[in-house]
């Protein structure tokens, strides 16, 4: 083979030719019209020797499984709930009525299995958290007032805001009470002050608390307003009483607002994201009055916010878990209820194996799920900063790096992947 094809210049200071560059690196895995470009660029560069490492940077940019070792059980950049859902390549009724063979819907696969759950009437997914609570400001109150507490003028991860969501809505945010204090008084005085108000908005904190001379108002007092009162729960738990632990409810779930206790509070809707407590897919569920959620599922915004059959299919798999009570086979839960001794033990397999050994850490919800939540955990460490090796693995392992050491938390990894993080941690050496 001559040096050309090896994507070394030819004789004369000629570059090599762009397709006989890609075929020299044909076994980075990538279809041949990458190849063709990374060739390109490198070529147009004048180093044809770096089109392998621009192959390779494209390769790893792709989506692909990495092993959570963050201690972040629902990390955003790695997709927030693990979920595992098998597929077959076929056709199914994602709109098809079986029973009489006529067009159906969407909405009463997954929706209705979660309206059972939160103990609501109807509900409806669309494709996000803050779709959710965009659809239902938007169908219940475009060019009407919307009161909410200035003390729940949120932001969260991504540049969620309240007020700029109200505003995309159509409806007119009116700030009541304080940052830190706001009374029932003070709703009632925003109420008389502005006749015709579309609904009360009680928005969950989600990612900070405020500490100290505070006050609010629950949802069964503003239940009582007159106006309905939708509660954007944010992280998604369903029932403080967690059903679908054999244990009970883990203690630092208290306090945790749930969609079944709110609406039996008085609330007209609640909305919540489907991949933070819930443990699913990236999804935004309305659930609670038939009537209210009827008007959001006809408002045209809601085709343009609605999830695709992948989605539905995976939110109705946990669902399903959920009802069987089922709560080992949804991944958040079963990182979040993980005993210590698991954990160590899974820990001392892997020191064995690597120059790694055990150390106690501490895990958190993330998401903006649970703030100031940390949970005892236990995982593996070495000495010095390998976070930059270890996503350049094979299956990328991400770490943190704590006080000039590597730390892998095991309470975020899968079991499955205990090998790969060992392979991965005896690699260093190597």
């Amino acid at each position: 083979m001559t040096g050309e094809a090896h994507g070394e210049p030819a004789k004369g200071g000629r570059p090599p030719s762009v397709d006989a560059l890609a075929r020299s690196i044909a076994d980075v895995g990538l279809p041949h019209p990458l190849l063709v470009d990374a060739a390109r660029e490198a070529i147009a560069a004048s180093a044809p020797a770096s089109a392998r490492d621009r192959a390779e940077a494209v390769r790893r940019a792709l989506l692909k499984p990495v092993v959570n070792a963050t201690g972040v059980l629902l990390h955003t950049n790695l997709g927030r709930a693990p979920i595992a859902v098998s597929l077959q390549g076929r056709a199914t009724n994602l709109e098809l009525d079986l029973a009489t063979g006529r067009r159906g819907n969407r909405h009463v696969h997954a929706a209705g299995l979660l309206a059972r759950l939160a103990g609501a009437e109807d509900a409806l997914v669309v494709n996000n958290g803050a779709a959710a609570v965009l659809l239902a400001c938007t169908a219940l109150a475009a060019g009407r007032p919307v009161l909410v507490s200035r003390g729940e003028l949120v932001e969260i991860g991504g540049g969620f805001r309240v007020p700029e969501v109200l505003a995309t809505s159509g409806a007119r945010l009116v700030e009541v009470g304080t940052t830190n204090r706001t009374r029932l008084s003070d709703y009632e005085a925003a109420l008389a002050a502005e006749p015709g108000t579309g609904l009360v908005l009680k928005v969950h904190q989600s990612n900070y608390r405020i500490l100290g001379f505070t006050e609010s108002v629950g949802i069964e007092a503003l239940s009582g307003l007159g106006p309905p009162v939708v509660a954007d729960l944010g992280s998604g738990l369903l029932d403080v009483s967690t059903p679908w632990l054999p244990e009970g409810p883990p203690p630092w779930l208290a306090g945790e607002p749930a969609a079944r206790q709110s609406l039996i509070a008085g609330a007209s809707l609640v909305t919540f994201s489907g991949d933070k407590l819930l443990g699913g897919p990236q999804a935004g569920i309305i659930a609670g009055r038939a009537d209210l959620v009827a008007s959001c599922a006809r408002h045209p915004l809601a085709r343009a916010l609605r999830p695709g059959g992948l989605v539905l299919q995976a939110l109705q798999e946990t669902a399903l878990a959920y009802l069987r009570r089922d709560g080992r086979s949804i991944w958040f839960w079963r990182m979040a209820t993980t005993g210590e001794a698991e954990l160590r033990e899974r820990a001392e397999a892997i020191a064995g194996k690597t120059a790694a050994r055990v150390v106690g850490c501490t895990s958190v919800a993330g998401a903006g799920s649970l703030p100031g939540l940390e949970l005892p955990s236990i995982g593996v460490t070495l000495a010095g900063d390998h976070a930059a090796a270890l996503r350049r693995a094979s299956i990328p392992v991400i770490a943190r790096v704590r006080d000039g050491s590597t730390v892998c938390d095991l309470r975020s990894v899968h079991p499955d992947d205990d090998l790969v993080l060992a392979e991965a941690l005896g690699a260093l050496g190597r």
